[in-house]
């Protein structure tokens, strides 16, 4: 398990360290399920939870609705009280009659209605005003991980660990779902388009090739399917599905019905062979997927978590550094998205195109023949943990 002591050792050691972007199939992963305010935790610690089993829930208070009794019935501020037919604390339903005043010898009624069901929660001989709030909404969290519970945090929510394959994306769409892995692609190079997907995929997440296309997301969304894992989606495909541009800060709050992970990048890129082949060897298992993606400051990948059996304890893997050999892919134009291996680090700095002085690695693309000189800012780590 990853201790306090274990994190305090790893950061006095010395090494260039380059974020990674995880392909392993031997992981510990560890994710906190929490409420958005304080509620119901419905586990204890070492359970063993399925990631739909819900493991704590709490109420969110209602809406509110702002009344202005004393304008709508034409009365002063301070004869609203006396007006209210339902008093503080009692429910009223949508259309019920909450006040009512006589005017002019009793021959004309004035009143105010509640727009939506709910309390009244207040009324105020001051303002004029009543406050109407509708009635709470239940939230309920499931787990997400299939795993065992590792901590409970009092009234918020857990702690979940659990050993298994951890494959991390370049960008993704739409939140937590899961489904069984189902390919639908033979080779990293192949299209998604819409005469691959199918009835049969209801309910799974399927892995393609290089590319999906609009249609076959569209199709995918209408007919089930709870997830797509690809190399990559054209930008255009991907705005026509959601109908707007993407913003840049965050994604996976979108309601799509499908959740889609690029493994590699924006265009037709085909899916890397390991990558590809770990999902493949996990056909038919139940996976747990996100595609909530962050690239500014605190970044946050979408990500492929396939449970395993695995046993093993108290095992700390270290950061990898960034050393001759080591795979990585390039997350900057002009070679966005493509993978290669480190040739040479040298250690002066070099000046880049745009006139700047940074420190650079030579790469061999998986490609290319010929190697090429990028900023190190500009490669990430494609960590194997196995």
């Amino acid at each position: 398990m990853f201790t306090l002591k274990k994190l305090k050792k790893y950061k006095t050691m010395a090494f260039s360290y380059t974020p990674g972007l995880k392909v392993s199939e031997k992981e510990l992963i560890v994710r906190r399920r929490m409420l958005p305010l304080k509620g119901e935790v419905l586990v204890r610690n070492e359970d063993q939870v399925n990631s739909e089993d819900i493991i704590a829930r709490t109420l969110l208070p209602g809406k509110i609705e702002i009344i202005n009794v004393a304008n709508k019935m034409g009365i002063d501020q301070g004869d609203v009280p006396s007006a209210m037919i339902k008093k503080e604390g009692e429910f009223v339903h949508k259309g019920q009659t909450i006040a009512e005043s006589k005017s002019l010898f009793g021959l004309f009624k004035s009143h105010a209605t509640a727009n939506f069901s709910g309390t009244i929660e207040s009324v105020s001989s001051v303002t004029g005003q009543v406050i109407l709030r509708g009635a709470p909404q239940s939230i309920e969290i499931n787990a997400y991980l299939k795993g065992t519970v590792i901590e409970i945090i009092p009234d918020l929510g857990i702690a979940i660990e659990s050993w298994g394959t951890l494959i991390q994306g370049i960008f993704g769409i739409g939140g937590e779902t899961s489904g069984k892995i189902t390919m639908a692609s033979n080779s990293p190079d192949q299209i998604i388009d819409e005469s691959v997907i199918s009835q049969e995929y209801r309910g799974k997440i399927i892995v393609g090739g290089s590319l999906v296309t609009g249609n076959a997301l569209k199709l995918a969304s209408q007919l089930g399917v709870r997830g797509i894992v690809v190399g990559g989606f054209d930008d255009q495909d991907l705005r026509d599905f959601l109908g707007y541009d993407l913003g840049v800060a965050i994604t996976g709050h979108e309601n799509l019905g499908v959740t889609v992970i690029a493994t590699e990048g924006f265009g037709k890129i085909n899916m890397a062979p390991r990558t590809f082949e770990l999902l493949r060897q996990n056909q038919g298992q139940l996976a747990s997927i996100n595609g909530t993606t962050q690239i500014r400051a605190g970044v946050i990948r979408p990500e492929v978590i396939i449970p395993s059996t695995a046993s093993k304890k108290d095992v700390f893997v270290q950061p990898k550094g960034l050393n001759v050999g080591t795979s990585v892919r390039i997350i900057r134009n002009p070679y966005f998205g493509q993978l290669g291996t480190v040739k040479d680090l040298p250690m002066e700095s070099s000046i880049l195109d745009s006139g700047s002085k940074a420190r650079v690695v030579l790469i061999q693309l998986d490609n290319d023949n010929r190697p090429v000189l990028v900023p190190r800012a500009n490669v990430e780590i494609i960590e194997d943990n196995d």
